[in-house]
């Protein structure tokens, strides 16, 4: 079994990167989020424009990030990765900062992460998107397909746990698939088995019977 999980809205209780937009960018983000949701241009440019705009000192940053809450089961859950030796990667749309920042508060900092680059400094901040793909049908900074196909073995279960909208196309390689908000409505319009959750309490209580009944098949 190997896990995905997004990160924003799913992992913490809030979308970091429009928290920090809101915070400590120019304006001008939210023109660039009504282009996008328009489709007047794709989600990895929007990303792009959105983080140059954002000022203020690291300091600042930090504060904004130090104030981003995790959802309250999520610590317990990566636990239970860990002890269960299940693979758990963390591939967001989102900022590896901005992620890596606020999972360390927890004391999971040192968890897989697949995201776009902070790179520069303040006054001069900008996106780097090494995992995205020409043809991404998400039009994202982070192809998760392609990630999650990268990560994972032949005879592996994959499961994957996401929210939004660059989690759609990735849902259908999911042999267990945790959905809720646009992801779970997504997936209900196609017709795909999911689990709906409120909480990683909900994920853990689906996840146990099933790892234990797969253990069990293999002794």
């Amino acid at each position: 079994m190997q896990v995905f999980c997004d990160f924003d809205g799913t992992i913490s209780v809030v979308d970091t990167t429009d928290r920090v937009l809101s915070r400590l960018a120019a304006p001008q983000w939210e023109a660039l989020e009504a282009d996008w949701i328009a489709g007047r241009i794709d989600a990895a440019a929007c990303m792009r424009g959105q983080i140059a705009l954002i000022e203020g000192s690291d300091a600042e940053l930090d504060a904004v990030l130090d104030a981003v809450e995790l959802d309250p089961g999520f610590p317990a859950f990566a636990a239970w990765c860990i002890d269960h030796a299940i693979p758990l990667t963390i591939v967001s749309d989102g900022v590896d900062y901005f992620i890596r920042r606020i999972l360390a508060r927890h004391g999971l900092g040192e968890l897989p992460i697949v995201s776009n680059h902070l790179v520069g400094e303040a006054g001069m901040r900008a996106l780097a998107q090494p995992y995205s793909r020409e043809g991404c049908a998400a039009g994202a900074g982070v192809c998760k397909c392609e990630a999650a196909a990268a990560r994972t073995g032949a005879a592996e279960m994959v499961v994957y746990i996401g929210d939004g909208r660059s989690d759609f196309c990735v849902s259908h390689r999911a042999d267990v698939l945790f959905a809720k908000d646009a992801l779970a409505d997504y997936a209900a319009s196609r017709g795909e088995a999911h689990h709906a959750f409120e909480s990683f309490h909900d994920i853990t209580a689906t996840l146990k019977p099933l790892v234990e009944a797969r253990r069990a098949t293999a002794l």
